[in-house]
């Protein structure tokens, strides 16, 4: 792009790179993807104001990292996102050796591995996916990048669009709220569960569900954030 500046890798800083992975996180989690996201979105989900938002993309802009339209939002560029990519490898990773390793719970581990993530040298990072037995997925069933920064490509649905009468896999849980993945833990509706919708009220109402041999009824809100295929 003209008139921007290329990054490398060792210009960024641990927060640049969240910004890059929270923009990549967001887009994913689209239920339609078109690559925008908006500024207020991601302010929300990182927790900070609108002025620190706008700060941070100006420079990742000026990097050529990010695109920033008006009335569409802000974008990665080809740059920006091997660099997202690269950065959720390392959460992805640690999170996969907190709970594969040590032995921590799937809802323990988010905030303790983005700490880890920004400190890990890529010879560490390496050695932690040996010793968590070399995992392609996170506890969360996210895919983890690879360490060219590319990623697999996940074909899913919200269980809310999920097909009524037919056997699906739950391939990844997409909220980090502690309180969520205890209870879908307590449902046993993980990744790798296998499941089936029995009926759908309308208005947007709960679901019923045949996980194993017994029944589970989730709420509409619940079931955005539980992605599924066909078995």
């Amino acid at each position: 792009m003209q008139g921007k500046t290329h990054a490398m890798s060792g210009d960024l800083s641990a927060k640049m790179r969240d910004y890059l992975a929270e923009v990549y996180r967001l887009n994913e989690h689209m239920s339609e993807r078109h690559g925008y996201v908006s500024t207020s979105a991601l302010a929300d989900l990182l927790d900070v104001s609108a002025p620190a938002v706008n700060r941070m993309v100006t420079k990742l802009r000026d990097m050529g990292l990010l695109i920033h339209e008006p009335y569409q939002g802000i974008a990665l560029t080809a740059d920006g996102e091997k660099q997202a990519l690269l950065t959720l490898r390392k959460h992805r990773i640690a999170e996969a050796f907190l709970v594969n390793v040590m032995g921590f719970g799937w809802h323990e581990v988010y905030d303790e591995a983005a700490t880890m993530a920004s400190a890990l040298s890529n010879e560490i990072t390496q050695r932690m996916v040996e010793m968590a037995q070399n995992p392609t997925i996170c506890p969360h069933g996210e895919p983890i990048p690879h360490a060219d920064g590319t990623i697999a490509t996940l074909q899913d649905v919200p269980l809310n669009q999920a097909t009524l009468n037919v056997t699906s896999v739950i391939t990844r849980i997409l909220t980090r709220e502690r309180d969520r993945l205890e209870y879908l833990e307590a449902l046993q509706l993980v990744p790798g569960a296998t499941l089936t919708v029995i009926h759908i009220a309308p208005f947007n109402g709960p679901m019923q569900l045949k996980v194993g041999e017994e029944y589970r009824i989730v709420g509409h809100n619940l079931a955005e954030i539980i992605r599924v295929k066909t078995d």
